[in-house]
Protein backbone atom coordinates (compact mmCIF):
# COMPACT_ATOMS: atom_id res chain seq x y z
CA UNK A 1 0.00 0.00 0.00
CA UNK A 2 1.15 3.52 -0.75
CA UNK A 3 2.49 5.52 2.18
CA UNK A 4 0.30 8.47 1.25
CA UNK A 5 -2.01 9.73 3.95
CA UNK A 6 -5.54 8.40 3.63
CA UNK A 7 -7.92 11.36 3.35
CA UNK A 8 -11.48 11.62 4.62
CA UNK A 9 -14.02 14.23 3.63
CA UNK A 10 -17.59 15.02 2.72
CA UNK A 11 -19.37 16.08 -0.44
CA UNK A 12 -22.15 18.64 -0.56
CA UNK A 13 -24.54 20.20 -3.02
CA UNK A 14 -24.45 23.93 -3.65
CA UNK A 15 -28.04 25.08 -3.85
CA UNK A 16 -28.37 28.85 -3.95
CA UNK A 17 -29.98 28.84 -0.48
CA UNK A 18 -27.61 26.31 1.06
CA UNK A 19 -24.71 28.67 1.72
CA UNK A 20 -25.10 29.24 5.47
CA UNK A 21 -25.68 25.55 6.24
CA UNK A 22 -22.82 24.53 3.94
CA UNK A 23 -20.43 26.87 5.76
CA UNK A 24 -21.56 25.58 9.17
CA UNK A 25 -21.07 21.98 8.06
CA UNK A 26 -17.60 22.71 6.69
CA UNK A 27 -16.60 24.57 9.85
CA UNK A 28 -17.76 21.65 11.99
CA UNK A 29 -15.89 19.21 9.74
CA UNK A 30 -12.81 21.41 10.07
CA UNK A 31 -13.03 21.36 13.88
CA UNK A 32 -13.65 17.60 13.84
CA UNK A 33 -10.53 16.90 11.79
CA UNK A 34 -11.84 15.97 8.36
CA UNK A 35 -9.34 16.51 5.57
CA UNK A 36 -11.41 17.78 2.66
CA UNK A 37 -14.79 18.92 1.37
CA UNK A 38 -16.05 18.80 -2.19
CA UNK A 39 -18.64 20.73 -4.18
CA UNK A 40 -20.13 19.95 -7.59
CA UNK A 41 -19.57 22.30 -10.52
CA UNK A 42 -22.59 23.00 -12.75
CA UNK A 43 -22.23 26.59 -14.00
CA UNK A 44 -25.23 26.28 -16.35
CA UNK A 45 -27.59 25.76 -13.37
CA UNK A 46 -28.92 29.05 -11.99
CA UNK A 47 -30.14 27.32 -8.84
CA UNK A 48 -26.59 26.48 -7.77
CA UNK A 49 -23.84 28.50 -6.18
CA UNK A 50 -20.67 28.83 -8.23
CA UNK A 51 -18.30 26.08 -7.15
CA UNK A 52 -15.10 28.11 -7.03
CA UNK A 53 -16.65 31.16 -5.39
CA UNK A 54 -18.07 28.81 -2.75
CA UNK A 55 -14.79 26.95 -2.24
CA UNK A 56 -12.91 30.22 -1.74
CA UNK A 57 -15.52 31.50 0.70
CA UNK A 58 -15.45 28.28 2.76
CA UNK A 59 -11.65 28.10 2.80
CA UNK A 60 -11.66 31.65 4.16
CA UNK A 61 -13.88 30.52 7.05
CA UNK A 62 -11.89 27.40 7.99
CA UNK A 63 -8.36 26.62 9.14
CA UNK A 64 -7.30 23.09 8.21
CA UNK A 65 -9.76 21.46 5.82
CA UNK A 66 -9.04 21.49 2.08
CA UNK A 67 -11.59 21.93 -0.70
CA UNK A 68 -12.13 20.92 -4.30
CA UNK A 69 -14.66 20.84 -7.11
CA UNK A 70 -15.85 17.28 -7.63
CA UNK A 71 -15.23 17.70 -10.52
CA UNK A 72 -14.45 20.97 -12.31
CA UNK A 73 -16.45 21.49 -15.49
CA UNK A 74 -13.36 22.05 -17.62
CA UNK A 75 -15.01 23.15 -20.90
CA UNK A 76 -16.51 26.17 -19.12
CA UNK A 77 -13.29 27.04 -17.25
CA UNK A 78 -10.38 27.38 -19.71
CA UNK A 79 -7.15 25.87 -18.44
CA UNK A 80 -4.95 29.01 -18.31
CA UNK A 81 -7.50 30.88 -16.17
CA UNK A 82 -8.30 27.78 -14.10
CA UNK A 83 -4.59 27.53 -13.33
CA UNK A 84 -4.67 31.07 -11.93
CA UNK A 85 -7.76 30.24 -9.88
CA UNK A 86 -6.37 27.16 -8.19
CA UNK A 87 -2.88 28.51 -7.56
CA UNK A 88 -4.41 31.65 -6.03
CA UNK A 89 -6.66 29.54 -3.80
CA UNK A 90 -3.61 27.52 -2.80
CA UNK A 91 -1.65 30.63 -1.78
CA UNK A 92 -4.57 32.20 0.08
CA UNK A 93 -5.45 29.00 1.98
CA UNK A 94 -1.97 27.70 2.74
CA UNK A 95 -2.19 24.89 0.21
CA UNK A 96 -5.68 23.66 1.11
CA UNK A 97 -6.97 22.96 -2.37
CA UNK A 98 -7.13 20.07 -4.81
CA UNK A 99 -8.00 20.41 -8.50
CA UNK A 100 -10.75 17.96 -9.32
CA UNK A 101 -11.08 17.76 -13.08
CA UNK A 102 -13.32 16.14 -15.66
CA UNK A 103 -13.38 16.13 -19.44
CA UNK A 104 -16.95 17.46 -19.44
CA UNK A 105 -20.38 15.93 -19.07
CA UNK A 106 -23.86 17.17 -20.00
CA UNK A 107 -22.63 18.66 -23.25
CA UNK A 108 -26.12 19.85 -24.18
CA UNK A 109 -26.08 22.19 -21.18
CA UNK A 110 -22.44 23.13 -21.64
CA UNK A 111 -23.07 24.16 -25.24
CA UNK A 112 -26.08 26.19 -24.04
CA UNK A 113 -23.51 28.46 -22.38
CA UNK A 114 -21.94 29.12 -25.78
CA UNK A 115 -19.07 26.67 -25.37
CA UNK A 116 -18.23 24.87 -28.63
CA UNK A 117 -19.22 21.22 -28.45
CA UNK A 118 -16.38 18.69 -28.60
CA UNK A 119 -16.55 15.06 -29.61
CA UNK A 120 -15.85 12.55 -26.84
CA UNK A 121 -12.34 11.94 -28.16
CA UNK A 122 -11.54 15.64 -28.49
CA UNK A 123 -12.90 16.35 -25.01
CA UNK A 124 -10.49 13.80 -23.53
CA UNK A 125 -7.57 15.16 -25.55
CA UNK A 126 -8.39 18.69 -24.36
CA UNK A 127 -8.63 17.39 -20.79
CA UNK A 128 -5.14 15.88 -20.89
CA UNK A 129 -3.67 18.96 -22.54
CA UNK A 130 -5.32 21.14 -19.89
CA UNK A 131 -3.65 19.24 -17.04
CA UNK A 132 -0.27 19.57 -18.75
CA UNK A 133 -0.74 23.30 -19.30
CA UNK A 134 -2.03 23.96 -15.76
CA UNK A 135 1.13 22.36 -14.39
CA UNK A 136 3.31 24.35 -16.80
CA UNK A 137 1.70 27.56 -15.56
CA UNK A 138 2.60 26.74 -11.95
CA UNK A 139 5.75 26.32 -9.91
CA UNK A 140 7.74 29.29 -11.19
CA UNK A 141 10.25 29.37 -13.98
CA UNK A 142 10.48 31.28 -17.26
CA UNK A 143 7.43 32.48 -19.23
CA UNK A 144 5.46 29.70 -20.86
CA UNK A 145 4.64 29.40 -24.54
CA UNK A 146 2.33 26.53 -25.35
CA UNK A 147 1.01 25.92 -28.85
CA UNK A 148 -1.25 22.94 -28.40
CA UNK A 149 -4.26 21.62 -30.25
CA UNK A 150 -6.77 23.15 -27.85
CA UNK A 151 -4.80 25.76 -25.91
CA UNK A 152 -2.34 28.39 -27.06
CA UNK A 153 -0.55 30.76 -24.72
CA UNK A 154 2.37 33.04 -25.49
CA UNK A 155 5.00 34.12 -22.98
CA UNK A 156 2.74 33.78 -19.94
CA UNK A 157 4.46 34.03 -16.56
CA UNK A 158 3.72 30.95 -14.42
CA UNK A 159 2.55 31.29 -10.85
CA UNK A 160 5.36 30.94 -8.34
CA UNK A 161 3.56 28.20 -6.41
CA UNK A 162 3.07 24.59 -7.53
CA UNK A 163 -0.21 23.45 -9.01
CA UNK A 164 -2.37 21.60 -6.49
CA UNK A 165 -2.80 17.85 -6.86
CA UNK A 166 -5.06 16.93 -9.79
CA UNK A 167 -7.74 14.29 -9.16
CA UNK A 168 -9.84 13.26 -12.14
CA UNK A 169 -13.31 11.88 -12.57
CA UNK A 170 -12.25 9.75 -15.53
CA UNK A 171 -14.62 7.03 -16.73
CA UNK A 172 -13.77 5.93 -20.29
CA UNK A 173 -10.56 4.12 -21.34
CA UNK A 174 -8.98 7.17 -22.99
CA UNK A 175 -9.54 9.47 -20.02
CA UNK A 176 -8.40 6.75 -17.61
CA UNK A 177 -5.16 6.46 -19.57
CA UNK A 178 -4.75 10.23 -19.46
CA UNK A 179 -5.16 10.06 -15.68
CA UNK A 180 -2.34 7.53 -15.54
CA UNK A 181 -0.06 9.74 -17.61
CA UNK A 182 -0.58 13.16 -16.05
CA UNK A 183 -2.87 13.19 -12.96
CA UNK A 184 -2.32 12.60 -9.25
CA UNK A 185 -5.56 10.90 -8.25
CA UNK A 186 -8.73 9.28 -9.53
CA UNK A 187 -12.33 9.55 -8.34
CA UNK A 188 -14.13 6.48 -9.74
CA UNK A 189 -17.36 7.45 -11.46
CA UNK A 190 -20.92 6.51 -10.54
CA UNK A 191 -20.02 5.98 -6.86
CA UNK A 192 -18.08 2.85 -7.79
CA UNK A 193 -16.19 1.30 -4.89
CA UNK A 194 -13.25 -1.04 -4.35
CA UNK A 195 -15.33 -4.19 -4.92
CA UNK A 196 -17.08 -2.95 -8.06
CA UNK A 197 -16.55 -4.24 -11.56
CA UNK A 198 -15.98 -0.66 -12.72
CA UNK A 199 -13.00 -0.35 -10.38
CA UNK A 200 -11.55 -3.73 -11.34
CA UNK A 201 -11.74 -2.91 -15.04
CA UNK A 202 -10.67 0.73 -14.79
CA UNK A 203 -7.77 0.91 -12.36
CA UNK A 204 -5.50 -1.38 -14.46
CA UNK A 205 -5.85 1.06 -17.38
CA UNK A 206 -4.57 3.89 -15.18
CA UNK A 207 -1.71 1.76 -13.86
CA UNK A 208 -0.61 0.60 -17.32
CA UNK A 209 -0.63 4.14 -18.70
CA UNK A 210 1.38 5.41 -15.73
CA UNK A 211 3.97 2.65 -16.09
CA UNK A 212 4.27 3.35 -19.83
CA UNK A 213 5.57 6.87 -19.05
CA UNK A 214 7.76 5.66 -16.17
CA UNK A 215 5.45 6.81 -13.39
CA UNK A 216 4.88 4.75 -10.25
CA UNK A 217 1.16 3.84 -10.39
CA UNK A 218 1.04 3.80 -6.59
CA UNK A 219 1.49 7.58 -6.60
CA UNK A 220 -1.95 8.00 -8.19
CA UNK A 221 -4.56 7.99 -5.45
CA UNK A 222 -7.94 6.30 -5.66
CA UNK A 223 -10.41 8.45 -3.72
CA UNK A 224 -13.98 7.16 -3.49
CA UNK A 225 -17.18 9.17 -3.55
CA UNK A 226 -19.33 7.16 -1.15
CA UNK A 227 -23.01 7.25 -0.35
CA UNK A 228 -24.41 5.30 2.56
CA UNK A 229 -26.41 5.55 5.75
CA UNK A 230 -24.86 5.47 9.20
CA UNK A 231 -27.28 3.34 11.21
CA UNK A 232 -27.63 2.80 14.95
CA UNK A 233 -27.79 -0.98 14.54
CA UNK A 234 -25.90 -3.33 12.20
CA UNK A 235 -27.53 -4.03 8.86
CA UNK A 236 -28.07 -7.61 7.72
CA UNK A 237 -26.78 -6.60 4.27
CA UNK A 238 -24.33 -3.74 3.78
CA UNK A 239 -24.48 -3.96 -0.03
CA UNK A 240 -27.43 -3.90 -2.40
CA UNK A 241 -28.29 -6.53 -5.00
CA UNK A 242 -25.86 -4.91 -7.43
CA UNK A 243 -23.05 -5.14 -4.86
CA UNK A 244 -22.94 -1.43 -4.11
CA UNK A 245 -22.16 -0.25 -0.57
CA UNK A 246 -25.26 1.10 1.19
CA UNK A 247 -23.90 1.70 4.70
CA UNK A 248 -24.42 0.18 8.10
CA UNK A 249 -23.52 0.64 11.72
CA UNK A 250 -20.41 2.50 12.82
CA UNK A 251 -18.58 -0.80 13.35
CA UNK A 252 -19.59 -2.00 9.89
CA UNK A 253 -18.29 1.21 8.33
CA UNK A 254 -15.01 0.91 10.24
CA UNK A 255 -14.46 -2.69 9.16
CA UNK A 256 -15.31 -2.00 5.53
CA UNK A 257 -13.18 1.14 5.11
CA UNK A 258 -10.21 -0.31 6.96
CA UNK A 259 -10.31 -3.30 4.62
CA UNK A 260 -10.60 -1.01 1.61
CA UNK A 261 -7.36 0.72 2.59
CA UNK A 262 -5.35 -2.31 3.70
CA UNK A 263 -6.53 -4.80 1.09
CA UNK A 264 -7.49 -2.65 -1.89
CA UNK A 265 -5.18 0.39 -1.65
CA UNK A 266 -7.96 2.93 -1.18
CA UNK A 267 -6.47 6.31 -0.31
CA UNK A 268 -9.50 8.46 0.38
CA UNK A 269 -13.24 8.59 1.01
CA UNK A 270 -15.70 11.43 0.38
CA UNK A 271 -19.05 10.90 2.11
CA UNK A 272 -22.23 11.97 0.31
CA UNK A 273 -25.81 11.91 1.50
CA UNK A 274 -27.46 8.54 0.92
CA UNK A 275 -30.62 10.34 -0.23
CA UNK A 276 -28.86 12.16 -3.02
CA UNK A 277 -29.85 15.49 -1.48
CA UNK A 278 -27.95 18.02 0.57
CA UNK A 279 -25.52 16.62 3.11
CA UNK A 280 -26.75 16.96 6.69
CA UNK A 281 -24.60 18.20 9.52
CA UNK A 282 -25.54 15.31 11.83
CA UNK A 283 -24.29 12.62 9.44
CA UNK A 284 -21.08 14.55 8.77
CA UNK A 285 -20.61 14.86 12.53
CA UNK A 286 -21.00 11.11 13.08
CA UNK A 287 -18.71 10.39 10.14
CA UNK A 288 -16.03 12.71 11.50
CA UNK A 289 -16.25 11.82 15.18
CA UNK A 290 -17.19 8.13 15.24
CA UNK A 291 -15.98 6.48 12.02
CA UNK A 292 -12.99 8.38 10.69
CA UNK A 293 -10.84 8.38 13.88
CA UNK A 294 -11.42 4.64 14.34
CA UNK A 295 -10.45 3.86 10.74
CA UNK A 296 -7.33 6.01 11.06
CA UNK A 297 -6.41 4.18 14.28
CA UNK A 298 -6.97 0.75 12.74
CA UNK A 299 -4.84 1.64 9.71
CA UNK A 300 -2.07 2.99 11.92
CA UNK A 301 -2.00 -0.22 13.97
CA UNK A 302 -1.76 -2.41 10.88
CA UNK A 303 0.93 -0.33 9.17
CA UNK A 304 3.07 0.48 12.20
Amino acid sequence: MSAQKVVFGFGAHTGIDDGPELLRTAQQADRDGLDIFSLSDHPYAGGRLDAYASIGFILGGTRQIAGFANVTNLPTRPAPVLSRTVTSLSVLSGGRVVLGLGAGGQWDRISDLGVPRLSAGDAVAAFEEAIILIKKLSGGGPPVTHQGRFYQVNQIEPASVPAPPVWTGSVGPKSLAATGRVADGWLPGHAADWLSERYRQSRPIIDAAAAAVNRDPREIRTVYNLTGRITDRPLAAIRDDAGRWIGGSVDQWIEELTGAVLQHDASGFILFSSSGGAQDIVSVGRWASEIVPAVREAIAKETA
